[in-house]
């Protein structure tokens, strides 16, 4: 299904009509010359939060590829591991999984102890693995990249740019032609549980075979998706909205735009992802928390509290709200993918946490 160019003006303008204030860095390139169809504030250093995992899945398919590790090969869940705060698969200290199904679920379900247990079976331990990170960061010319954990949860030290993001991303997609399909999989089981992909462009956008969205409430929802249409594929990153519904927006409206670029609009673009000038005035990491429209990120008890009932009812609503805020906080920082809490009350946004 072809979308009109009425639609393509539509979604173009809303992607770039998001305020400043409530969107960060984005850009838009063609992955197989690496040209940038678009870029704003490329080279502005952001919080990852579980994009980090992109890089995380490159060195593990790196060292399946070099035989290192096997698809097959289980690996153990370690005390580190089983210690990190969801999203998690929750296994027990010495619970295996194997590198396949590991895969599947630092990709779809964004399991922080699955990073730290790929981590150590790669790097021996999370320390030295995030050696290896920082390592293939700069092989790959990520300059204004540094990690400090392999999973994305909060640290003031982990930035990243958009730039630096696709420069990985068009890294993974080339050298693992074959481990595309873990990237484009809507959902995944999990025991005798469905898991689905937070990665909605999956349903929405024509082509769509990619990669992976994250959100902590310092860094906003983030996104780089990717789609392939008559053989040419694009690659949008967009980091800092304040929304999942505006992160969607703004990278279907960039993945519509792309492909409307072709033939002589092209013919004289010859800036690419690698030789377009750093922004001198480039700035560092800044938290969004405050526009994020997330009841967990900024919750508003006088709101929640509103509860019907006699002084009593009203006061033990008021302490399980404070508890549900309480535990909605704690999670969205550890980049959670639960939903439980709007069974508690009723917020005025419902958290979505990746």
């Amino acid at each position: 299904m072809r979308r009109g160019t009425a639609l393509l003006g539509l979604l173009f303008v809303a992607a770039l009509s998001v305020p400043a204030s409530a969107a960060g860095p984005s850009l838009l390139f063609d992955v197989s010359s690496g040209k940038v169809l678009y870029a704003e504030d490329q080279d502005n250093q952001w919080h990852p939060a579980s994009l980090t995992k992109l890089m995380t899945a490159y060195l593990a398919f790196e060292a399946v590829k070099s035989g290192k590790l096997a698809l097959t090969q289980k690996i153990t869940c370690s005390a580190v591991a089983n210690a990190e705060p969801p999203s998690k698969v929750g296994l027990p200290i010495g619970g295996e999984l194997t590198v396949d199904k590991a895969l599947q679920a630092l990709i779809i379900k964004s399991a922080n102890d699955v990073a730290v247990m790929l981590a150590e079976a790669i790097g021996g331990s999370e320390g030295d693995f995030v050696t290896k990170m920082n390592a293939a960061a700069q092989r790959l010319g990520m300059s204004r990249t540094k990690f400090v954990n392999p999973n994305g949860l909060p640290a003031d030290d982990q930035v990243t740019t958009a730039r630096d993001l696709a420069k990985l991303s068009r890294a993974i997609v080339t050298d693992f032609p074959e481990f595309a399909h873990y990237w484009s999989m809507p959902q995944m089981r999990l025991g005798k549980n469905r898991v689905r992909s937070h990665n909605g462009l999956l349903d929405t956008v024509e082509g769509a075979d990619g990669m992976k969205t994250g959100f902590t409430c310092d860094s906003g929802f983030n996104i780089v998706a990717s789609a392939t249409r008559d053989g040419r594929r694009l690659v949008a990153v967009v980091l800092g909205d304040s929304s999942s519904a505006d992160r969607d927006t703004r990278a279907a409206g960039l993945l519509e735009y792309g492909f409307q670029q072709t033939g002589l609009t092209q013919v004289f673009n010859t800036q690419t992802v690698d030789n377009m000038p750093l922004n001198p005035s480039a700035e560092g990491a800044k938290s969004v928390r405050a526009s994020i429209e997330s009841w967990a990120c900024n919750p508003k008890p006088h709101i929640i509290n509103a509860h019907k009932g006699g002084k009593k009812t009203a006061k033990k609503g008021a302490k399980k709200d404070k508890d549900a805020v309480k535990a909605a906080q704690a999670n969205t920082e550890a980049d959670t993918t639960t939903g439980t809490l709007q069974t508690e009350v009723k917020p005025v946004l419902r958290a979505e946490e990746e």
